[in-house]
């Protein structure tokens, strides 16, 4: 069997096929231990001896955020021993004298230069001496660090030498993590931030994934655990537990993967996704649901770069467990602290300090008998009390509740203007996809604030993330740093060679046949940065021009005349998961009546009014439900506002229209 497994904030989320057919099941997390929740959820839907298990994780993530990491020793070459905490001297608020410095994950103690040098050609112009590599490995033992990075100045030219001081410290027993295997390109800042990273992660990954391993063949023999990665493809557990550095994004990957695999099939070409879970929120976007979504290799985690290759998501700290709060001037703030699953929200029974849950609870919009299947009690006379008891200088608690979601909402619409407005592209020429536990229920009015004509809730939305793990296929992303001009781009063939070679023979050990997707990073000449382009042996000449063309659409001037330079070239190997596709049922005219389940009153537009209830369970294609209404399921609602339609397309997702003098 199977089976997908995200680790949230504050649910672990289950999908598995069972009779051709997707299921979910969600869980409670258990923070001090993520492990015992994915044990749980594979017990409780009986996952048989030899279930494969794919794993979306944030340990990585809240590694970082919560600065927990190891005690990581920096090795670099003689001379540049600061530059990992140098950085590139940029100043994310210009002029801000009282700015706080960049994070630096390495303490001063623990940077120590090897005596080498080798040219930028990759020619070795000095050694360091056994014995001076011996002294070095004892003054790394008496620092007492937990795990070691290695990033020599040119060792993406030439890594002999950092080879050398890696077997060199392979003695102190400790976690090692070398710039020549993690990222093997030029940018010296870039390159040993990216590898402090992974030696930052190393220890709580592995000890994570060894344990959460063991526990699995424990109940289940014939078991194996694989891992997302955050440029959206599926790792063996030992790969990521050595290069945790590419799953820092893991859970957040998988929903995109989903959402777009949803779009495909839903026939949607352009979408925006909105994914709110209990800590946070994440939104993309994909120009082309089929071509996937966009991936970038400048992303910052935790204010640290890291440029190993990502899916380019945006990430803001608003989920259903986020705490509201006032501040000294009675400024009302929601997030990014969250109540997570311990406490959790008020409406949980535990949970002291009002949450965006607890206020969608008040103002009706969560429906108690339907949350989680009503596994979980919701205490409304709870919620009621303590958000009246916390309102500050609000008039009342629905007043306090209902700042609650606008405020949140602002903050999710700013992100969604990050990652399209501020990047050129128009929000009222995509589709709005909304999932997480928390998605739907805002859908419609970011979707009015931005002006977007479409919403689509895709089936089971509460648990797509880990749908899109469960769909996602087995990827490694290989690439080599080469500095050439442009007329030799006819002779690359056996550098990717040498590349597809290492890549064929990892997938090998693994029993899959990897299918090679080969890019080049190109510039104009004396240009500080690159842009990606596709690759074909058989039509090299054709990378330029695409280049030009991308030149054009991204800065608005090309020069087809100026030389190009080769940066780097890129190996995607990919395995294709077992094909799922989903039943399509014909749609046929309905008004859903026998789904609607009772009529309630909802706080909307100042006011309560009454909103029909509808169970999605019992909804079939074609249904058309009409504002204002709620759909409710198992893992999610879907708020659907006065003059919003709801239409059940084929596929069992929700389509709905926003009126244009809203959109």
């Amino acid at each position: 069997m199977r089976v997908a497994i995200d680790t949230g904030g504050t649910f672990t989320d289950c999908v598995y096929l069972s009779r051709g057919e997707l299921r979910v099941l969600k869980v409670i997390s258990t923070p001090a231990d993520p492990s015992l929740a994915v044990t749980e959820a594979l017990a409780r839907i009986d996952a048989g001896p030899e279930p494969e298990v794919r794993h979306g994780t944030t340990v990585g993530t809240n590694t970082m955020l919560e600065q927990k990491g190891a005690r990581v020793a920096f090795v670099t070459t003689a001379g540049f021993e600061d530059t990992i905490s140098i950085g590139r001297q940029a100043r994310a608020r210009l002029y801000d004298w009282f700015a706080p410095a960049p994070v630096c994950l390495v303490t001063p103690e623990l940077r120590f230069g090897v005596p080498e040098r080798v040219s930028a050609a990759g020619k070795i112009l000095r050694s360091p001496s056994d014995a001076e590599l011996a002294a070095l490995a004892e003054q790394i033992r008496a620092a007492g660090a937990e795990a070691i990075a290695i990033s020599l100045l040119f060792s993406f030219a030439n890594p002999e030498t950092e080879r050398r001081v890696e077997e060199a410290l392979l003695a102190l027993g400790l976690p090692i993590s070398t710039s020549y295997r993690i990222l093997p390109e030029f940018r010296e800042y870039e390159r040993a931030s990216t590898t402090v990273v992974n030696a930052y992660l190393a220890p709580r990954m592995g000890s994570y994934l060894s344990h959460l391993e063991q526990r699995v063949t424990q109940q289940h023999s014939g078991g194996r655990v694989d891992v997302m990665q955050s440029s959206g493809g599926i790792i063996p557990a030992r790969i990521a537990a050595q290069e945790p550095v590419r799953t820092v994004l893991s859970g957040p990957a998988g929903g995109v993967i989903g959402a777009c695999q949803v779009a495909r099939w839903a026939g949607i070409e352009r979408i925006i996704g909105i994914d709110m879970g209990g800590t946070s929120t994440d939104v993309f976007l994909a120009g082309s649901a089929a071509a996937g979504p966009q991936r970038t290799r400048e992303s910052l985690v935790a204010g640290v770069p890291v440029s190993v290759p990502m899916l380019d998501i945006h990430t803001i700290g608003a989920g259903g467990g986020s705490i509201a709060r006032f501040d000294p001037g009675d400024m009302l703030r929601v997030g990014p602290e969250s109540a997570g699953a311990d406490p959790g929200p008020v409406c949980f029974g535990r949970g002291t300090h009002p949450t965006v849950t607890d206020a969608n609870l008040l103002l009706g919009r969560l429906d108690s008998e339907t949350f989680l299947g009503g596994s979980v009690s919701l205490d409304h006379n709870r919620t009621r009390h303590i958000l009246h008891q916390q309102k500050g200088p609000l008039a009342s608690a629905e007043d306090f509740a209902t700042g609650i979601l606008r405020v949140v909402e602002t903050n999710m619409e700013k992100a969604i203007r990050v990652i399209s407005v501020e990047r050129g592209h128009d929000p009222r020429q995509f589709t709005l996809v909304a999932f997480g536990g928390g998605g739907p229920l805002h859908a419609c009015s970011l979707a009015r604030a931005l002006r977007i004509p479409t919403v689509l809730v895709p089936a089971m939305p509460g648990a797509l993330s880990a749908v899109g793990i469960l769909l996602a296929d087995a990827v490694r992303d290989y690439s080599r740093t080469v500095m050439l001009p442009s007329d030799q781009i006819g002779q690359l063939e056996s550098i990717f060679f040498d590349l597809e070679l290492h890549a064929a023979e990892e997938f090998s050990a693994e029993g899959l046949e990897g299918i090679a997707h080969r890019s080049l990073d190109l510039r104009y000449r004396r240009q500080g940065y690159e842009l990606n382009v596709p690759y074909d042996l058989r039509s090299p000449q054709q990378s330029l021009e695409v280049f030009h063309q991308l030149h054009r659409q991204r800065y608005g001037f090309s020069d087809p005349q100026k030389p190009v330079e080769i940066v780097n070239l890129r190996l995607r190997m990919s395995a294709a998961a077992e094909p799922y596709a989903p039943s399509f049922r014909q749609p046929a005219p309905g008004d859903g009546s026998s789904a609607c389940y009772a009529t309630r009153d909802i706080f909307f537009g100042g006011e309560f009014m009454p909103f029909r209830l509808y169970r999605r369970d019992k909804l079939v294609s074609g249904d058309t439900i009409h504002g204002p209404a709620m759909i409710t399921e198992y893992s999610s609602a879907t708020v659907l506002p006065p003059g919003c339609t709801a239409q059940v397309d084929g596929y069992g997702n929700l389509i709905i229209a926003i009126p244009e003098e809203a959109a």
